[in-house]
């Protein structure tokens, strides 16, 4: 056994039970271990921008790390990307990223870097393995770091000759998930409870959901909260999942805009954290404040992402006297028959109400529709219970890699990506792992032929009206992208939509069958 197999091993031992991967010369010796060893799902992404953004939508879903096969720096500078929206998700991540053996780096051949400052960049833990030897101890402090909560990057470079050192005869390999380690949350404070407690028994409150708190459990936790004080439930704009639907308590999203984010707040003299940051801009704007809550209002914090949230919520719940109320804020099942679908040109509310109506129970929907998305939130609560990814480092390029990743950690449900034109560009090549994989994926495609968010954004910073070289950076035409042809050149089936009742049909039948689908909308 050599040191790769050994990895192997004990990645299987550690409950990594998927590898997205994109190799190369120095992590043979890994790939052929990968192919001797049963139970490890090796899954290609052709840009190692699908393979990270893979293993954040994987932890998102299945609750446990996936592991990354990268190769050398470059191979993990292309994956930085994803890496950093997984980082913001708090997803956790094993990256093993080959680099030259040991004795070949005083050389400095050409792919010779720091490998190690590049994943400092966006990784919690870094190590680089030293021999066979030692691999086995420093494969589980990588996976032990990535399970620690609320989830962690961890990234092991390994080099060649600690892959292919032969490790003594009688060293047995761990068994499959002999190792997986404990989740251990950070204690939670009583006194924060109280402080809590108090301050929702006060009007104009705001318990303000986040990191853990967004699950159907701790939703309902919430629910019951506020039946009892009657504070108001809100999300932070961007979440790593977020239960919603019928049935489910409603917690709207803060609005992504500086001005309706300060109107939406005004009315508020408190605000309690769930796992939550205190609200700001995502960007400075002149003359805008950074700061979004009212001057004034106090913030409490219940927990941070280390804590245990639901814990949490349930023991404010009785501190309350309220763990035996029904929740509060529940949505009620919104239908349309098939005649009262919307028609007519595509539109924010109109490809809403066809989500609403359309979306099968426990789907899962990753959302990078970027400016047409924004106001999907209302008018979907009422659709079957469903779970919302969104892309939470604000890194374009997320959507198509993370809805590969939430389908192989749930086959048996219907995973839809909301994407933009622009966005899809930049990791374009996961649809060929969804076709290679038979994932069952409904893309929708946004195409409003432009970098829309960037003319808000333009207009947002105070820069003027964009001239003609400004508008050539703004819009994507010129030639205008095909996305049809795109998607069937990757093995996908495809379909453009020019209004929202072919929108409808097109859509309609994608979540009736299995298997990748993409469509195209035309909107504008």
């Amino acid at each position: 056994m050599n040191g790769a197999d050994d990895l192997v091993h004990t990645l299987l031992a550690g409950g990594v039970e998927v590898c997205f991967t994109n190799p190369g010369t120095s992590e043979m010796h890994f790939v052929a271990a990968l192919d001797r060893i049963d139970r490890m799902r090796c899954v290609l992404g052709l840009f190692e921008g699908v393979v990270t953004g893979a293993a954040d939508g994987y932890y998102r879903i299945a609750g446990k790390p996936a592991a990354t096969l990268l190769h050398l720096g470059p191979g993990l500078g292309n994956g930085l990307a994803n890496l950093h929206n997984a980082r913001r998700a708090r997803s956790g991540i094993v990256n093993i990223v080959g680099d030259h053996a040991t004795d070949h780096l005083a050389n400095d051949s050409p792919l010779t870097s720091d490998l190690e400052g590049i994943a400092r960049t966006v990784s919690h833990w870094v190590r680089t393995t030293r021999s066979a030897g030692t691999l086995r101890t420093d494969a589980l402090a990588a996976i032990d770091a990535a399970c620690s909560p609320p989830g962690q990057i961890a990234t092991l470079a390994l080099p060649a000759d600690a892959a292919w050192g032969e490790l003594p005869a009688h060293q047995a390999p761990l068994a499959p998930d002999s190792m997986r380690p404990a989740i251990a949350y950070r204690p939670l404070d009583a006194a924060a409870v109280t402080a809590a407690a108090q301050a929702l028994l006060e009007p104009e409150t705001l318990l303000l959901l986040g990191a853990g708190a967004l699950d159907e459990p701790a939703l309902e936790q919430a629910g019951r909260i506020a039946a009892r004080t009657g504070c108001a439930l809100m999300t932070e704009f961007y979440t790593a999942k977020l239960s919603r639907g019928a049935g489910r308590v409603v917690a709207p999203r803060l609005p992504y805009a500086v001005e309706p984010t300060v109107a939406a707040l005004a009315r508020f003299k408190r605000i309690v954290l769930v796992g939550a940051r205190a609200p700001i801009a995502f960007f400075a704007y002149p003359g805008k404040p950074r700061r979004l809550a009212p001057a004034g209002c106090a913030l409490i914090t219940l927990t941070e992402p280390e804590h245990d949230a639901h814990a949490a919520l349930a023991a404010l719940a009785a501190e309350l006297d309220a763990s035996a109320l029904a929740p509060a804020h529940v949505a009620a099942r919104q239908t349309l028959s098939p005649s009262a679908l919307p028609a007519g040109r595509p539109n924010s509310d109109g490809i809403a109400a066809v989500l609403s109506a359309l979306l099968p129970e426990h789907a899962i929907v990753v959302d990078e529709a970027v400016t047409t998305g924004r106001s999907f939130g209302p008018s979907t609560v009422g659709a079957a219970p469903h779970d919302w990814l969104s892309v939470m480092g604000g890194s374009i390029g997320f959507a198509l890699p993370c809805a590969v990743g939430a389908a192989i950690a749930a086959p048996a449900r219907k995973v839809v990506a909301l994407e933009g034109d622009g966005s899809a560009m930049y990791t374009i090549q996961a649809l060929w792992t969804m076709a290679r994989e038979q994932l069952d994926v409904t893309v929708v495609i946004m195409a409003n032929r432009a970098y829309q968010i960037l003319r808000g954004e333009f207009a947002g910073v105070g820069a003027g009206t964009p001239g003609r070289r400004a508008t050539d950076m703004l819009t994507l035409d010129r030639p205008t992208l095909d996305f049809v042809s795109i998607a069937r050149g990757m093995g996908l089936e495809a379909a453009r939509a020019e209004d929202l009742g072919e929108f409808a049909r097109l859509f309609g039948r994608a979540m009736s069958q299995t298997g990748p689908v993409l469509i195209e909308l035309v909107i504008g």
